[in-house]
């Protein structure tokens, strides 16, 4: 059986890969498409942010089931907002640390579902050894204290210094070092996460430590946030060369190959943006719950994620009043697309709303009924098709807009922490975050759309035919990295 390495890169356009590839500029990326299988249009979750596709990747689940709502979210639980880093800005707001705590520990420890399985955890289970690089889903079988091995892993060991739960080698940021090694991070400084990744991965194929590797490289996403989705060619490029690194460790590309298989995936995509929704002065006549302090008039909590949204009611008992006028208020919004929530029907069904040229129009959809969609899943649909790009042939439905629409809206309206009401955001646009941060001039994700929505996968070594599927999604990489154990 071979080892098994699994490398994210993080907001990979497969537009960019493809030029990067046709340049030259990505060679390993290129040996393992001709070797394997590439699909173009893997579709990511919704919303289709990093710690929400980050929980489908690891657990082969959506957010209905892994319970990851968002970037930024309301606790009900706990009466406060969760941020794990839109921006420093946003973590200022709520307080660093919490924001940090929350983003290291909690995502994994609290927040991620107890009952879902993390890929490292069925792998624990089977004995399989298990190795991460920086990743926000990193929950395992094995306790991991903080390391105190460089003056900046002190530093956050006085700040946090908490145990946590991860693969049997897991290599975090420098706060969690399974071993010595020459590798830093930085503390996971964008423009050195890649090469920590790297660097430690190379150890770890030197030293055989590992049957299965997680390989994370999400400095792409911040390039991308920078300059725009479409100079993504040179931090794909970077990318490239830390993959080609590991396998250098084996030997090169042809040795490597012959004992490891690879799975490379990006988590979503990035669009251009070009203009920003501010939903706090939209919802400055509602009582909206501030970032550290609260009144009795508050009546919702105001969720942005880049680009996409959710806004949830405080108090249940006015909901049947306060939903529609969020709902109002959001559909009134330039650059807002959508707006979903769940309707009146008493077997449930989820209702997308849009305005459009002639005015609002309307979907409804729930998971039963005659018609088909890509990945099979049967659904009664009723409305105007058109706001969802929806095509029906044959009891086929499908869009190409909003690739595998009605199961990523219908798993994030059901996620347990997920706002009362949605929103997803027309390409171009972006909301401001809690500290006012946007990027404009810049790319963005989070929204239903295409554009945010299909991401890469590539496989070599392991896996089905690519036309085992007619459309492929994020939460199918832990079914092949199972089936690849022999543990399906």
């Amino acid at each position: 059986m071979k080892k098994l390495v699994l490398a994210v890169i993080d907001a990979m356009k497969p537009a960019m890969l493809e030029r990067a590839v046709a340049t030259g500029r990505a060679p390993t990326l290129a040996l393992l498409m001709e070797r394997g299988h590439y699909v173009d249009e893997c579709v990511a979750a919704f919303p289709s942010v990093t710690p929400v596709c980050a929980a489908s990747i690891a657990t082969g689940t959506g957010p209905a089931e892994h319970e990851i709502p968002a970037m930024n979210w309301w606790h009900r639980g706990e009466e406060r907002y969760i941020e794990y880093g839109t921006s420093f800005g946003a973590s200022r707001a709520f307080g660093i640390r919490q924001s940090l705590t929350d983003t290291i520990y909690n995502m994994n420890l609290e927040h991620l579902s107890k009952n879902v399985e993390t890929v490292f955890e069925k792998l624990d289970d089977a004995d399989i050894r298990t190795a991460g690089t920086t990743y926000l889903m990193y929950r395992g079988r094995y306790r991991h204290e903080p390391s105190v091995d460089t003056a900046l892993s002190r530093l956050a060991h006085t700040a946090f210094g908490l145990p946590t739960m991860g693969p049997k080698e897991l290599f975090y940021a420098d706060m969690f070092a399974s071993r010595k090694t020459s590798c830093r991070s930085q503390l996971g400084l964008p423009g050195v996460r890649d090469q920590h990744s790297g660097c430690v991965s190379e150890y770890m194929v030197e030293h055989d430590l590992f049957d299965f590797l997680l390989l994370s490289l999400p400095d792409n996403d911040t390039h991308s946030h920078k300059y725009g989705p479409f100079a993504q060619v040179d931090s794909i490029a970077a990318a490239d060369r830390q993959i080609a690194r590991v396998m250098e460790a084996a030997g090169g590309p042809d040795k490597f190959l012959e004992d490891h298989a690879v799975i490379v995936c990006s988590d979503h995509s990035q669009s251009k943006v070009e203009g920003e929704i501010d939903l706090f002065k939209a919802f400055d006549g509602f009582g909206v719950r501030a970032a550290q302090r609260s009144r009795e008039d508050d009546e919702i909590a105001v969720c942005p994620n880049s680009r996409a949204a959710q806004v949830y009611v405080l108090d249940r008992s006015k909901r049947r009043s306060l939903i529609p006028r969020v709902e109002r208020t959001l559909l009134a919004l330039e650059g807002v697309d959508l707006v979903m929530r769940m309707g009146d029907h008493p077997d449930g069904e989820a209702v997308v709303r849009g305005e459009r040229a002639r005015g609002v129009k309307e979907v409804r959809f729930a998971p039963r009924g005659d018609l088909v969609d890509a990945r099979g899943d049967h659904w009664s649909v009723e409305g105007d098709l058109d706001l969802l790009g929806l095509k029906i042939e044959d009891d086929q439905i499908r869009s190409a807009t909003y690739p595998d629409a009605m199961s990523r809206v219908w798993s994030a309206l059901r996620c347990p922490s997920a706002g009362e009401v949605l929103a997803s955001a027309r390409p171009g646009y972006e909301f401001l975050d809690w500290g006012g941060a946007h990027h404009v001039g810049g790319g963005s994700h989070g929204s239903l759309h295409a554009n945010d929505s299909n991401a890469v996968l590539i496989w070599t070594g392991t896996g089905p035919e690519k036309t085992a599927r007619e459309q492929w999604a994020l939460r199918d990489i832990v079914p092949m990295i199972t089936d690849h154990f022999g543990l399906a």
